[in-house]
């Protein structure tokens, strides 16, 4: 059987019809928007990156995607309440290249972190969660910098336990929980310092999506090819894509790195 975008979309709206729901294929952008008819509110699906994890995982891709949408749209109308909920607050890492409002034009509260990705702020509510925007923090009269501190340090409160592989003399660190929030550990400082006692080489970061977090103790060139290979790797074939890049961690600061095959990386001139 021959995968493409057109029969992708057929089978989501297959797998995801219900009453009050509409679809809308979009030829030019290769993509399928699906919407509560009485709100309006909907979710669009790119699909060129499940047609191309079709290939691979087949029926589980779609899954995924099925999913990921069911609870995003059963979340869609069910306004969170923020304040008394503080535990429930954290911050998630998403591309630079991520939307910084939402699609009723509202603000995202956002940071900068580097030149590859942006900090954003969610209101975790089970099985998802709903990114904090300015509508929300004006209706409940919240000081967005306490959001920020308070997300900072209920990140700090997440397991950091990984897995080692070792290949080719050089040692690779695994945090997958899918909690939704593996990248989000590249902000617990403290983790990062602490790990960086005990690298022996250089050490890289990698969140090529949203549910996996690479720490990398390189040591000779080939671990920089290795730590590219898999970066991209994971990136193709995550749920939120975030970066293919890596970084190179040191004296507490985050530097992009691009890294030339065989070769040592170049570095970014950006820093977080």
């Amino acid at each position: 059987m021959k995968m493409n975008e057109r029969k992708m979309s057929k089978e989501l709206e297959n797998r995801l019809e219900k009453e009050g729901r509409t679809f809308t294929y979009d030829r030019e952008k290769e993509s399928l928007r699906i919407e509560n008819a009485q709100t309006g509110k909907g979710i669009d699906i790119a699909l060129p990156g499940i047609v191309a994890k079709w290939h691979v995982h087949k029926d589980k891709a779609i899954d995924e995607v099925v999913y990921y949408v069911e609870q995003a749209l059963d979340v869609m109308g069910k306004e969170p309440i923020v304040a008394q909920s503080e535990k429930k607050i954290y911050p998630v890492i998403r591309s630079t290249s991520f939307p910084v409002e939402s699609e009723e034009g509202n603000t995202f509260l956002t940071d900068d972190h580097t030149a590859e990705t942006r900090i954003y702020y969610a209101m975790d509510l089970g099985k998802t969660y709903r990114l904090i925007d300015e509508e929300l923090i004006n209706k409940e009269g919240l000081d967005p910098q306490k959001i920020r501190e308070i997300a900072r340090f209920n990140v700090r409160s997440l397991s950091t336990t990984m897995k080692k592989d070792t290949v080719a003399d050089n040692d690779f660190y695994f945090l997958n929980t899918n909690d939704g929030y593996d990248a989000s550990r590249i902000l617990n400082e403290k983790f990062l310092e602490e790990k960086a006692e005990k690298i022996k080489g250089d050490m890289a970061v990698a969140v090529p999506h949203q549910d996996v977090l690479i720490i990398a103790d390189i040591r000779n060139k080939t671990g920089y090819d290795i730590l590219a290979q898999m970066t991209m790797s994971f990136f193709t074939n995550g749920l939120v894509p975030i970066t293919a890049l890596s970084f190179i961690y040191e004296e507490g600061k985050l530097e992009p790195i691009f890294i030339l095959g065989k070769n040592r990386p170049e570095e970014g001139k950006e820093k977080s």
